[in-house]
């Protein structure tokens, strides 16, 4: 068996990998796997041409983020004993991935772990999706240290440290094999986004660590696949908090907070209206619908272990404290 891969999943992303992977190849010294999820671009005929030391697993469909990791760590299994996920619009530095690694293997109740993820896009400043760590409230909102709903901290240093956290981000994240396994991997029912809050979840319930590695910096582009503003990602974020709340809350617990949410959420389609963005209003009355559609279908292994694990952060209501308390970022709450 060997230490690490690193694998990146990639659907129509030719023009990522033409500015991205070049640092990957360059300051990484595990081996590349590049799963592809049926791109209709010239992705894979690239890579054949001009990155023949990078693996390549072909899907024969697009199942999503969370399908197309799953498919591509099952043809793995068994070679190695840590998984590095990386997005294909993601800038590594120098030892990153031994780093990672590294860190996994000096924690034995660690199971994941994610770097500093600053913005490939507004230099200075955190990126939205993981930033310095990722923690989700009571009512199943995630925040960041560094991002707090839109709002997004400078970069000072303030979390060049290491972290207990609830969630790594699966923009870039290390985990060991034996634990992605353990649980059933991503769950399929994703497609996309929140799918790595819901594994580090049923990980916790297990008694597992997730950890911010703060010593240890990537820049993220984002919004290469999807568009922060896409109605379609509204839709993606609100229909799966609720299924992880569903999946990792009692009943009772998730009877209670789900009559909340049902509050709290006609408020943000309400605001949406009148924000002039309609189809993001019906994107959030629809992601209901969608939920209670898909709830009881698993397409892959479904570990529902119904153990809550508590928050490393203990907040309980981070709209309490972002929207009413006025505390925008994290070093105030």
């Amino acid at each position: 068996m060997q230490e690490a891969a690193i694998v990146i999943l990639n659907f129509n992303g030719e023009e990522m990998l033409k500015r991205f992977l070049p640092s990957v190849l360059l300051h990484s010294s595990y081996p590349i796997i590049v799963a592809d999820n049926a791109s209709s671009d010239g992705s894979v005929a690239f890579l054949e041409l001009n990155f023949p030391s990078v693996q390549i697993l072909s899907m024969p469909s697009n199942t999503g983020f969370a399908g197309g990791y799953n498919e591509a760590l099952k043809l793995v299994e068994g070679q190695y004993e840590f998984y590095i996920l990386l997005n294909s619009d993601v800038e590594v530095t120098s030892s990153w991935d031994v780093d990672l690694v590294e860190f996994l293997k000096s924690k034995p109740l660690g199971s994941s772990v994610q770097p500093k993820i600053t913005s490939a896009l507004q230099s200075g400043y955190f990126d939205y999706a993981g930033a310095g760590g990722g923690f989700i409230d009571s009512l199943g909102y995630p925040y960041c240290r560094g991002r707090i709903f839109n709002t997004i901290e400078r970069d000072s240093g303030q979390y060049d440290d290491v972290s207990l956290v609830d969630w790594s981000s699966g923009a870039c994240m290390a985990i060991k094999a034996i634990d992605y396994h353990l649980v059933g991997g991503f769950d399929d029912r994703f497609f996309a986004h929140m799918e790595e809050i819901d594994l580090c979840w049923r990980l916790r319930s297990l008694k597992k660590e997730i950890y911010y590695l703060g010593k240890v910096e990537v820049k993220h582009l984002g919004g290469g696949t999807l568009s922060r503003s896409s109605p379609k990602k509204t839709y993606l974020n609100f229909r799966n908090s609720l299924l992880t709340l569903y999946k990792n809350k009692t009943t009772v617990n998730f009877l209670f907070v789900y009559l909340i949410r049902v509050v709290l959420d006609l408020i943000a389609s309400t605001v949406f209206l009148f924000q002039g963005k309609a189809k993001d209003a019906i994107s959030v009355l629809g992601s209901h619908l969608g939920f209670f559609k898909i709830k009881n279908k698993s397409l892959n292994k479904d570990v529902a272990l119904k153990l809550p694990a508590v928050s490393t952060d203990k907040k309980t209501s981070i709209l309490w404290l972002y929207y009413i308390k006025r505390k925008k970022t994290y070093t105030q709450l």
